[in-house]
């Protein structure tokens, strides 16, 4: 009779010895570490580039464009003279923004009457868009900010009073959980977690669902004989005990590699990181006792990659996202998994403050767990081979 260990052994040899499944697991990892953080490494969008309509031509005008220009986040690369031609920059390529100053732009200003800028953009990437509409806001704001100083001296204000008009209030902005105000520090970290997630899904899918293949072409395998418990736990093991190396890796080198700000303790980190492992490897076991096919796991996955990063909250507010959305998304473990994290992680908080999300894992844990118990028997049943010892 074959021993629990021995077991062990078969299920190791097999993941060790499919080049497609430890690719997934270790050259996916590798892979995304590098590639996924590239676009970002400068931080911010720097220097975007403006096309100008200035359909008012004044020197006041005039100023305003070259106030704008030198901006940290704007460039002008033209003036055009109609909207449409401006618009058609922004659809060749060769814009990202444009700024349409009105007719009677100066006059308006001088007589103390509300002037409306338009400024536009691709919307397409919110960070950049976000990033022109800065800068262009922050180049108006000052220029209408010294006008209005300006003719309040001219109308015989005395200095402190005309400057008081200008700013009443002061702003001294202290960013607290991410101080480069950096694309990096902003999303890699909750990335990270998600690509692990995914990661292991489709690794411990596509393990099952090659056997069911294997399966349903006649060839026998340990895996139709063992008894469904110690089947279930050697492959946890196997599966939760190496993907333990990519998980160092990211919250280790990579962490460091792009000066992450890191405040959990180790310990905290790994307490949050058992049941993440758990139900994440649960769920991709019960993925692959449901797929025949060893190419559908990673198809699901990458199909689920994108919603999944809107539907975690760090990029979308949850206050914005459809209820029964929400609702989907926490019966998966990426959710609180990157919830959990970031709050650690990032935001130094303690661990009784993550303890809700941490219990959460360890019920999608056991959930998960269950189900791929009973599929993981019925599938050795549909194959021919009674579950034994089950």
């Amino acid at each position: 009779m074959m021993g629990f260990w021995d077991l062990v052994r078969l299920e190791l040899r097999s993941l060790l010895t499919d080049r497609a499944i430890m690719l997934t697991l270790f050259g996916g990892v590798l892979f995304y570490s590098f590639l996924y953080p590239q676009p970002y490494l400068q931080q911010l969008p720097r220097e975007e580039p403006v096309v100008v309509v200035n359909d008012d031509g004044s020197q006041l005008s005039r100023q305003l464009e070259f106030m704008a220009d030198a901006t940290p986040q704007v460039r002008l690369v033209a003036r055009v003279s109609s909207l449409d031609e401006a618009r058609q920059w922004l659809i060749d390529g060769r814009a990202s923004g444009l700024l349409h100053i009105p007719r009677h732009f100066y006059r308006d200003l001088r007589q103390g009457r509300s002037v409306t800028l338009s400024y536009g953009g691709d919307a397409s990437y919110f960070l950049v868009y976000g990033t022109i509409a800065e800068g262009l806001a922050q180049a108006s704001g000052t220029l209408a900010a010294q006008v209005k100083v300006a003719r309040l001296l001219v109308e015989g204000e005395a200095l402190p009073q005309a400057a008081s008009g200008w700013s009443a209030v002061g702003l001294n902005v202290v960013p607290v959980f991410n101080p480069t105000m950096g694309y990096v520090h902003y999303v890699v970290p909750a990335v990270f977690v998600l690509i692990l997630h995914q990661v292991l899904l489709m690794g411990a899918g596509m393990q099952g669902a090659t056997q069911n293949q294997l399966g349903e072409r006649g060839e026998r395998g340990y895996w139709q004989t063992a008894p469904v418990p110690a089947l279930l736990l050697a492959r946890t093991l196997v599966l939760g005990g190496l993907f333990l190396l990519p998980i160092s890796y990211f919250f280790g080198f990579s962490f460091d590699h792009y000066q992450i700000a890191r405040t959990a303790s180790p310990g905290a980190l790994w307490l949050f990181t058992l049941p993440f492992v758990l139900a994440t490897t649960q769920l991709g076991i019960l993925l692959g006792a449901l797929l025949r096919r060893r190419d559908l796991p990673s198809q699901i996955v990458l199909l689920s990659s994108l919603p999944l990063v809107f539907l975690a909250g760090f990029i979308w507010p949850v206050e914005l996202i459809p209820a029964p959305l929400n609702w989907l998304a926490q019966w998966l473990p990426s959710t609180p998994a990157i919830g959990g994290f970031l709050r650690l992680n990032q935001m130094g908080a303690d661990f009784a403050q993550v303890a809700p999300l941490w219990w959460q894992l360890w019920g999608l844990a056991a959930l998960y767990g269950t189900l791929a118990w009973f599929w993981l028997g019925r599938r050795q049943h549909q194959l021919g081979a009674p579950p034994a010892g089950s």
